[in-house]
């Protein structure tokens, strides 16, 4: 096994390298030739992508749906430039948490603050005298 020492592999491409995409992920692809089996084959970030009853020059919307060593596969889920309704639902979900967030983080205003301090002030006032 030499081969190992010096970093080389006899099978293949390591399971361990970290792959482009993900599940879950949605890419705009155009199929760019059809593989024996009839499916169309698209490529992110030059690694191959196969999406069923895809046609060659064909331009979709895609969801990674698995990934293997050095294929994944995805489903159509439009026409490209499309969103899928799955996706605008996390995005607006996503939003919503992100405005929650930035008012909870958010300090109060002036006035409401001046008021508080006022108060303060007149109750301390009242305890001295």
């Amino acid at each position: 096994m030499p081969y190992e020492r010096r970093g080389f592999r006899r099978f293949g491409p390591r399971a361990d390298i970290p792959k482009p995409v993900k599940v879950g992920e949605e890419y705009d692809v155009e199929i760019s030739e059809v593989g024996s089996k009839g499916d169309g084959i698209a490529r992110v970030k030059n690694f191959v992508v196969f999406v069923a009853n895809g046609k060659k020059g064909e331009k979709v919307h895609i969801k990674i749906t698995d990934v293997m060593s050095r294929f994944a596969i995805g489903e159509k889920t439009g026409e490209a430039g499309e969103v899928s309704e799955e996706a605008k639902e996390s995005e607006e979900t996503e939003e919503a948490t992100e405005e929650e967030a930035t008012e909870e983080a958010e300090p109060k205003e002036e006035e409401e603050t001046l008021e508080e301090e006022t108060e303060e002030v007149e109750e301390k006032t009242e305890e001295v005298e």
